[in-house]
């Protein structure tokens, strides 16, 4: 069995079990060392799978069920449908999160036989894009608000106002809108305590502060 059969074949058998698998069992299991399955581990971990080592009884390697899919079955013409639309959410700046977008198309990619994927590159080409809209923020800003939307924590932020003024403050996101030209996100400012609305291109920095999300603020306002 090759790397990459092998790296599958871990996968699904984690995914089948109820309990944790010891880094032993695993090694007999593939009849691999037990160096070589630690190394799989981390290629796993690498490729964003939930794998977690769970401790005491009946623990080892396990997959966190909370942010497993279920097993997905794409035609190519299905799996082409995605590619072409995530491209066009790229090219359009639709979603303020590329790097998730990428990662999520190339694994899309991914299940598409060679030529295929030559079909669809092609396709792609013929697609045209016009009135883009601009850059929102930089990719450390977005990178920072992407993690914090997505795992609930507050964000600490260095904003610009209409006026070009500079404040900081710590937000915890609540959602976002995204026009035409602009993703606006939808806080409670900590700070004010009360709920607020900031431009994603006026965020100048921003990095997660540890916490999570609490209830939303009284009232709404905007930055």
């Amino acid at each position: 069995m090759n790397r990459q059969a092998r790296l599958l074949a871990i996968t699904e058998f984690l995914r089948a079990r109820k309990t944790g698998v010891t880094a032993e069992q695993l090694a007999e299991r593939f009849s691999v060392t037990m160096r070589t399955i630690y190394r799989d581990l981390d290629t796993l971990r690498e490729a964003e799978l939930p794998v977690l080592a769970e401790q005491g009884r009946g623990g080892g390697y396990a997959l966190d069920r909370h942010y497993t899919l279920p097993p997905l079955n794409l035609t190519a013409r299905e799996a082409a449908v995605l590619c072409a639309l995530g491209t066009h959410a790229l090219a359009m700046r639709l979603i303020p999160f590329p790097e998730a977008t990428q990662r999520a198309l190339e694994k899309v990619r991914g299940v598409l036989s060679s030529s295929a994927q030559r079909e669809l590159l092609d396709l792609i080409k013929q697609l045209q894009f016009t009135g883009v809209p601009a850059h929102g923020a930089s990719k450390a800003v977005t990178r920072a608000v992407e993690e914090a939307w997505f795992t609930q924590r507050a964000l600490d932020v260095v904003y610009r106002s209409a006026n070009g003024e500079t404040t900081r403050r710590r937000v915890r996101i609540e959602s976002l809108v995204m026009e035409r030209s602009l993703t606006l996100i939808n806080c409670l400012d900590e700070g004010l305590g009360e709920k607020r609305q900031f431009r994603l291109d006026r965020i100048e920095r921003a990095e997660l502060a540890a916490g999570l999300v609490t209830p939303a603020g009284r009232r709404a306002g905007s930055g």
